[in-house]
């Protein structure tokens, strides 16, 4: 059920502007809820243990980034940050939430709510330079 909860209230942005928008035909719409319920039901399937603690993991290694770049460690930084990324993308865990999501990009690609090419916007970035577009992801 929480998973269920925290997959409508990312989406409810979506839906909202789905809905406000003109050019969104029912068809579109129809594709919309279908591929939320296709998630979902992804979602289900992935044990809500191993999400808690990848999500518990993310908050302490974001806490340790921060201080990193706040005592001017930089580079180490920066280094924590790319580590713990390329763990992410091996972890069976985050895979699962990955393509449980592929059913949606389509839909979120048409909208200008949610970029999905996060590295284009990263690329000449430094982790301890702010960026309010990439805070909100």
């Amino acid at each position: 059920m929480k998973k269920i909860i925290i997959t409508l209230s990312l989406l409810i942005p979506v839906v909202s502007f789905a809905q406000t928008s003109p050019d969104m035909s029912s068809d579109y719409m129809q594709d919309i809820m279908k591929s939320i319920e296709e998630m979902e039901i992804c979602m289900q399937a992935i044990d809500e243990k191993k999400m808690d603690a990848l999500k518990d993991d993310s908050v302490r290694i974001g806490e340790e980034i921060t201080a990193l770049c706040k005592d001017g460690k930089r580079s180490q930084a920066q280094e924590k940050a790319i580590s713990y990324g390329k763990k992410m993308l091996n972890d069976a865990t985050m895979k699962a939430m990955i393509k449980c999501n592929e059913p949606m990009k389509g839909i979120m690609k048409a909208t200008p709510i949610i970029p999905f090419d996060v590295n284009a916007e990263i690329k000449d970035k430094h982790v301890c330079d702010k960026d309010d577009r990439l805070n909100s992801l």
